[in-house]
């Protein structure tokens, strides 16, 4: 019995190679959810169009410009939403809010670029607020500060974020999608954007598309953390899914 016992862990030992490789392939072989499937084509669609461009700037200036930082967040998101429904409304294409008009930002108190319009989800909008911050003219600055760091310790891949803002490259609203989690470690965020960078020529603005752009949150803390600025985070629901395959 002992020989045979022996025999039997000396074959387990010899196994274990291979059964750790197999737990892996499984591991790796994991099913995504349509969620994380459509934040993987959105990030795509961003990243294909860093690469078409080069870092060279692209006309971004008219409505139709897709270079102009709204329109590239929009852009990025029709690449995807076709190919996914919400569970709870099959029947109706998924959309994506426009910035909220300045009237309405002006009643509630703030600068347009603030957020978007609100949408209902029997709309076809796949997006819910996961986060906001308005500048709070009750507290005192470093109380706003912290409340807007804490807002951005929030952020997640793939959460589309909308800021009235004075930052390095221009004033006022603007639009971006981040492309990884807040990190800790560096206290810092990532996304990818079109036309926060850019420039005028003839009159005309340019816009550069930026891919996995990092910088501390205090950057965005001090753009928009000011009387009548703010931001919030816009997040993808869980409740999607695959639509016409």
């Amino acid at each position: 019995m002992r020989r045979f016992m022996r025999g039997i862990a000396a074959l387990l030992i010899m196994l274990l190679p291979v059964l750790w490789a197999a737990a892996d392939d499984t591991a790796d072989t994991a099913v995504e959810s349509p969620r994380d499937l459509m934040i993987n084509q959105i990030l795509e669609a961003a990243h294909d169009q860093y690469i078409k461009t080069g870092g060279k700037l692209r006309r971004a200036q008219y409505s139709g410009d897709i270079y102009i930082c709204k329109n590239f967040t929009v852009y990025c998101f029709k690449q995807a939403a076709e190919h996914f429904r919400l569970a709870a409304c099959p029947d109706k294409k998924l959309i994506i809010p426009d910035n909220l008009p300045d009237d309405q930002c002006k009643r509630r108190g703030f600068g347009y670029g603030v957020c978007w319009k609100d949408i209902p989800l029997e709309n076809g909008n796949p997006f819910y607020e996961a986060a906001s911050f308005r500048y709070d003219p009750n507290k005192s600055r470093d109380e706003n500060r912290q409340a807007a760091r804490e807002f951005l310790k929030q952020v997640r891949r793939g959460d589309f974020f909308q800021m009235r803002a004075n930052y390095y490259w221009g004033v006022g609203a603007h639009s971006l999608i981040f492309s990884a989690d807040y990190d800790p470690e560096t206290d810092s965020v990532t996304w990818t954007d079109s036309n926060m960078r850019g420039q005028k020529k003839n009159g005309i603005r340019y816009g550069q598309v930026q891919w996995d752009a990092t910088k501390a949150i205090d950057w965005f803390v001090d753009a928009f953390c000011r009387k009548k600025y703010g931001a919030t985070l816009y997040r993808l629901s869980e409740d999607l899914v695959l639509y016409g395959s």
